[in-house]
């Protein structure tokens, strides 16, 4: 699931939460989760844009392996080592799901007819169809069986790979990677013998990985992730994987980062109920579903880039203590206390509605004036001397 710009506008709100790498500075983590098809997408077909671009399934598998190794080999988990590919999505994100391979399909198409145009010389093997990953697909059989072996193999001939559990969810697994990863973490939460101190680290590109963390309200949770430029230089051509940054991005932090951010909510007198950082966690992600992800479009009005989140916090520090709660209580909304930060964020929505129908208007008067005069032009009388010309 993603959330259009929510990573970047958490890395410049919150500067302090990413570290990158250094091969001596990694913190030492109990259990390693890879969201699959991330690592999938950019093992076999990184050069999307280059209709020429040609790649056999052997070399995509072994791209693949060494990718896995070196996530592993970076990170090192003490005692677990959990593998999640993509299978059937919720019905909720198939539509989704449906109009991006559709374009993704029309892309390539457009990119093959550009290379054909400049008379570049096209490979006879067929290209890479990416929506061959997708579940039930016979890339997604072999490249399960593939994966099943390569454990295999690690297991009896690698020592850094023995004393680990390992597990692997395949595509034949409903449910997308991150949430079958989440739905691990929760069932063992819910074991009597749970070290409450277990360290995770996830990797992941998707945007909503930070929400995720952040509902399993552990302690203890990092993100790792490819470097993410932004602007000009994320059209930069993919590193080589010796060469790849790789950033942590600590979830403890951001929650120290959300507590200061509603710290004037600890102040006494200003709650008629405790004030509990883990319920605002869970009203922040709530919030965050009003900007939109892969499940629900965005309210009206309300776009990251644009300040949407920061404008929310305000109206929930308003809100809160008039409803004598949280919103969200224990996964439950109670939707009378939802419906007065609606009422309020209302009052925003219209104010923006009316500017935006002013700026229409006065766009519709300029243009209408234009027309006047082009009208006027085209019907001034001849001068003298076209009027001899004539006759």
């Amino acid at each position: 699931m993603g959330v259009p710009k929510f990573f970047r506008w958490m890395s410049e709100r919150y500067p302090s939460i990413s570290q990158l790498i250094a091969e001596n500075r990694i913190p030492e983590f109990d259990c390693l989760y890879l969201d699959m098809n991330g690592i999938i997408h950019n093992c076999t077909h990184k050069d999307s844009d280059d209709a020429t671009f040609r790649m056999s399934e052997e070399q995509m598998f072994i791209a693949i392996f060494n990718y896995i190794e070196h996530l592993y080999g970076k990170i090192k988990p003490k005692q677990l080592f959990f593998m999640a590919v993509d299978g059937v999505a919720p019905r909720a994100k198939m539509n989704q799901q449906r109009a991006r391979r559709f374009r993704t399909a029309l892309d390539v198409e457009n990119a093959r007819e550009k290379a054909i145009r400049e008379g570049k010389e096209m490979p006879k093997e067929e290209a890479f169809d990416s929506n061959s990953i997708t579940p039930g697909t016979e890339f997604m059989q072999k490249l399960t069986l593939q994966l099943k072996y390569f454990i295999a193999k690690k297991i009896s001939e690698d020592v850094d790979w023995q004393g680990t559990e390992i597990v692997l969810s395949g595509h034949e697994v409903p449910g997308e990677g991150e949430h079958k990863i989440m739905e691990y973490i929760r069932l063992k939460k819910a074991q009597p013998d749970y070290d409450p101190n277990r360290r995770h680290c996830l990797y992941g590109l998707d945007a909503d990985l930070i929400m995720l963390g952040l509902l399993s309200h552990d302690p203890h949770f990092c993100l790792l992730r490819e470097e993410v430029t932004f602007g000009r230089q994320s059209k930069a051509k993919s590193k080589e994987l010796e060469h790849q940054n790789f950033y942590l991005m600590h979830l403890c932090i951001v929650r120290e980062y959300l507590e200061l951010e509603f710290q004037e909510l600890k102040e006494e007198g200003v709650l008629d109920f405790p004030f509990d950082l883990e319920r605002v966690i869970d009203d922040f992600i709530l919030m965050a579903f009003f900007v939109g992800n892969d499940f629900l479009p965005n309210l009206p009005n309300l776009h990251i880039n644009e300040g949407a989140l920061a404008l929310m916090f305000k109206i929930y520090k308003t809100v809160l203590p008039k409803g004598g709660g949280y919103i969200n209580e224990g996964g439950v909304i109670n939707m009378s206390r939802l419906a007065i930060l609606l009422d309020e964020l209302s009052h925003v929505e219209y104010r923006f509605f009316e500017h935006e129908s002013a700026d229409s208007s006065w766009f519709k008067a300029k243009q209408m004036s234009k027309e006047d005069v082009m009208v006027k032009g085209s019907c001034r009388e001849p001068t003298p001397g076209m009027e001899n010309s004539t006759k």
